[in-house]
């Protein structure tokens, strides 16, 4: 009974024995347990990823928009720069073009001063001859047309000066000149601007009977008179003298125009 038990018992601590090696030879695997990817979490990647996309587009525009902006400055201030530059000559050539109207309104005025002295000087200082200077007759070289303009300014001598005046016994310097010339069919512009660019510029040293004399500028001259011949003229000077006829050293012309 004994030698059955110690057997039964020796039996059993081999088969546990042999258990147990093989337990032991057996490796051990840890098993890790990997998430889920559920709906939920495959639509926040979705939008995650759409969301960068979408930024970063932002970002593309944004520097899209910046650099136009700086071009667009860039223009501006370059169209700035041009437009003051224009506006700043245009100034200065107004400027000028006003300098030079006043220095020119200057300069008539200052003639026509110097005109009206000289005038009323020769009125003053010959008062005692000044009927006999309106009888004076000087013969001329005049023929033809000439003739006649001649003729007609020197039976106006003594006649009346007055602003505007056309005739037939008052006249101002170009109407005097203009009826002058229509006795021959020349119909002449009214007023003396006119009528000192109405024919051909000449000399003053190679005046004729019937030239058309001009003080003032050509175009812009403010009195008109008619060469007469042998160094004399006849116009309407100012309402002291009225028509007369004068030598030309009496106030000289600044430039004569012939029409006929």
């Amino acid at each position: 009974m004994r030698a059955g038990v110690a057997g039964g018992v020796l039996s059993t601590l081999a088969v546990a024995g042999a258990s147990g090696s093989a337990n032991a030879a057996e490796p051990v695997t840890q098993t890790l347990e990997l998430p889920t990817l559920t709906a939920d979490l495959a639509a926040q990647v979705a939008q995650s990823a759409d969301a960068t996309q979408q930024a970063a587009a932002n970002y593309e525009l944004r520097a899209e928009r910046d650099a136009a902006a700086a071009s667009a400055a860039k223009e501006a201030k370059a169209d700035l720069a041009e437009a003051k530059k224009k506006a700043a000559e245009a100034k200065k050539k107004a400027e000028e073009a006003a300098r030079k109207e006043a220095a020119e309104r200057a300069s008539r005025a200052a003639e026509r001063a110097t005109l009206t002295a000289s005038a009323d000087t020769g009125s003053s200082s010959s008062s005692s001859s000044s009927s006999s200077d309106a009888s004076v007759s000087v013969s001329s070289s005049a023929t033809g047309s000439a003739a006649a303009v001649v003729s007609f300014v020197q039976s106006q001598v003594g006649d009346a000066y007055v602003s505007g005046g056309t005739g037939p016994n008052s006249w101002d310097c170009s109407g005097l000149v203009q009826a002058a010339f229509k006795q021959v069919g020349v119909d002449l512009p009214r007023v003396s601007q006119d009528q000192s660019v109405a024919g051909t510029q000449v000399s003053l040293d190679n005046l004729q009977p019937g030239d058309i004399l001009y003080w003032g500028g050509a175009g812009s001259a403010y009195h008109v008179g008619v060469y007469v011949g042998d160094g004399m003229f006849v116009g309407a000077q100012n309402s002291s003298t009225g028509v007369v006829e004068k030598p030309l050293s009496y106030d000289p012309p600044s430039g004569a125009v012939r029409v006929l």
